[in-house]
């Protein structure tokens, strides 16, 4: 074993004992000794100045200076410098305080055994080596503990670690302001107290994703539409979490840490986005609307002015007002899709849809006026998906739109719907199940490799016009709908987005247009409507299919001329309400009151905003039926038939 050196200060006044020592201690075999002596107290402490010391032998008694007060002044001037006593009176209650004081050793001096002062030499800085090496440790671990101190109170999310039985073991300042919980309130509190968080629909509570990571052994992310409610349950915010287990080196599971951030701002922004988008959306189709409605126009005016002619038969006059209703009809279906595209409700109206109409109808509006070919493709009878149709339309048109505006030449958009299973759409992160694949594929330019994956950041864009908030507004939508978005592309070929949406349940097949039939009927109904020319036009419609009808301007006239017809004898046995009549009593506040003095009423609500939601939920509010606006002869009679075919 190779010798190690020492530096030694032997504070001894009898040289021939310090020499001794001296030279015992120069002849050991392991370790190698640099000794200093010193002859009293004051040149020992001016050696030590000087240079110190890994090790003191010290003589209690010194010239100037005797007893255990030789040992407190060396050791309270240099207390990390072990010292070992010498002593040549035996004292055994002097040995246990100098060994209490801090000495490492007490030897009593003899000559004979030349071993002993080694041995305790050895042992002593053994001793030294342990402490050292655990105040080592000790201050590791404290600066590792400062580290992570300044880490979790500088980072911008909270972070809450609980032991393997969901109790609170450390929580950071910004999960103190996010929960309301004070560190040294929270601490051994359930999480489930701690982080309470509810579903934002519902309010009802959620369960916890540190509950979660512990049952499934595995990281786990909080749903989306999850609010996190403070201590005092006054305050709450929207957030986004991760709770990830805390594993021993045995990989038991001891704890989880979750880390969560307030995303609060985020959704506002998000919804601003919605906004901003839908306008940027709008202008960009306003164009092609203008382009159709004047087709269409030119089309009712045409016909309508060749039916005037005082030398037209009949049979060309009904010939040409037909070609102006069919051109009446077509104006309606664009009138129908622009609002589903405008009208933006929210997740609550998620309703079973097949999703080719939508993006049939979405397609055919968006590329009005616009020379890009396009076709479909749809491989199955498709299972329905529960969507949003207003926030699906703006989806699919943002991708068209985009797609189009990177055609610069002549090439063609292919649309392909198809149903997928998830476990075989390979690098695709979805939950397990079955979707609904679409597939928007264009004949571009391309997006270059460095930018596919910020195509969806916000106001991320390449193009000179436009605000970059088409495929973010996208993105996010079909995120909340449970979906996923994926793209490819390449450079000078054209570029592929899949849009995959779940699957809800068995096909729905597309409605088809069937040729209505009139159907006539008798009694009185009551019509309230603020425009005189839809008025006279519903009551022409009515009296030519056998109705008696009087009219109302407002929903105060219709309660005064409903009252005075019951009190005649002569009640009517419907009425036709519009649900809005600026400056006036509308639909909704005058059902309210007919409904208290007539609670069997049969009354029909009618309006063009067909995204009001009292036309949605009609029955709620008590009316019978529905009658959104424009409407035809066929539909009124329709809908009086259904209304007065029912028992109250």
């Amino acid at each position: 074993m190779a010798a190690f050196a020492v530096d030694l200060l032997l504070i001894e006044d009898n040289e021939s004992y310090a020499k001794l020592v001296v030279r015992n201690l120069e002849n050991s075999e392991h370790i190698k000794f640099n000794i200093r002596t010193a002859g009293t107290l004051v040149e020992g402490l001016e050696m030590l100045e000087q240079r110190a010391a890994h090790l003191i032998l010290l003589d209690l008694l010194l010239p100037d200076s005797g007893g255990l007060d030789t040992f407190k002044k060396i050791h309270s001037h240099f207390p990390g410098i072990p010292v070992i006593v010498l002593t040549a009176v035996s004292d055994e209650e002097n040995a246990v305080k100098a060994v209490q004081l801090g000495a490492q050793d007490y030897l009593i001096k003899d000559e004979s055994d030349k071993s002993r002062i080694t041995r305790s030499i050895r042992y002593a800085l053994e001793r030294q080596k342990d402490l050292n090496q655990r105040k080592k440790v000790e201050q590791e671990l404290f600066e590792e503990k400062e580290r992570l101190a300044v880490t979790l109170s500088s980072i911008g999310d909270g972070v809450i670690a609980t032991d393997s039985e969901g109790r609170v073991v450390l929580i950071n300042g910004i999960a103190e302001r996010l929960t309301g919980w004070l560190r040294t309130e929270a601490i051994g509190e359930f999480i489930e107290d701690v982080f309470f968080i509810v579903n934002v629909e519902t309010g009802e509570p959620k369960e916890n994703p540190v509950s979660k990571a512990i049952r499934a052994n595995n990281i786990v992310g909080l749903e989306s539409g999850t609010v996190l409610v403070t201590k005092q349950r006054e305050g709450c915010r929207y957030v986004s979490a991760s709770s990830s287990p805390i594993r021993d080196r045995d990989g038991i599971i001891i704890g989880v840490v979750l880390v969560f951030r307030d995303i609060t701002e985020l959704k506002k922004l998000e919804e601003e986005l919605l906004k901003v988008q839908k306008l940027e959306s709008i202008g960009v189709l306003a164009g092609g609307v203008a382009h159709d409605f004047n087709n269409l126009l030119t089309s009712i005016m045409g016909n309508i002015s060749l039916s005037s002619l005082p030398d037209i038969s009949d049979d060309k006059v009904k010939q040409r007002l037909l070609e102006a209703l069919r051109a009446c009809h077509k104006a309606k279906d664009l009138s129908s899709q622009l609002l589903t595209f405008s009208k933006g409700k929210s997740l609550d109206s998620k309703a079973a849809t097949n999703l080719e109409k939508v993006i049939r109808d979405t397609v055919g509006f968006t590329m009005s006026g616009s020379n890009v070919d396009f076709q479909f493709v749809v491989k199955d009878k498709l299972w329905a998906v529960e969507v949003d149709e207003g926030q699906m339309s703006q989806v699919v048109s943002n991708m068209i739109i985009n797609a189009a505006q990177a055609m610069t030449n002549d090439g063609k958009i292919t649309i392909t719907i198809e149903n997928v299973d998830a476990k075989n759409e390979k690098g695709i992160p979805l939950t397990e199940g079955y979707y609904v694949k679409t597939t928007i594929a264009d004949q571009g330019i391309g997006i270059p490799r460095e930018y596919i994956s910020r195509i969806f950041d916000p106001y991320f864009t390449t193009k000179q016009a436009g605000s970059g908030l088409g495929l973010a507004t996208s993105y996010s939508i079909v995120k909340n709908h449970g979906g996923y978005i994926a793209v490819d592309s390449e450079l000078h070929v054209g570029t592929n987005f899949y849009i995959y949406l779940p699957a809800r349940g068995n096909a729905v097949t597309i409605e088809s247009r069937i040729n209505a039939v009139i159907k006539r009927g008798s009694g009185r109904v009551l019509i309230m409507d603020d425009k005189l020319e839809v008025r006279e036009a519903a009551g022409e419609m009515l009296s030519h299919i056998g109705y008696e009808v009087e009219f109302a301007r407002d929903g105060s006239e219709l309660l005064r001329t409903y009252k005075s017809a019951m009190q005649e004898g002569r009640p009517f046995d419907t009425v036709i309400m519009d649900l809005t009549v600026p400056g006036g009593m509308g639909g909704k506040e005058a059902i309210e009151k007919l409904l208290v003095f007539d609670p069997e009423v049969k009354a029909i609500v009618s309006s063009g905003y067909s995204s009001d939601p009292i036309l949605e939920k009609y029955e709620k509010y008590g009316f019978k039926g529905v009658l959104p606006k424009p409407y035809e002869m066929e539909k009124l009679s329709d809908v009086l038939h259904y209304v007065l075919s029912q028992n109250n």
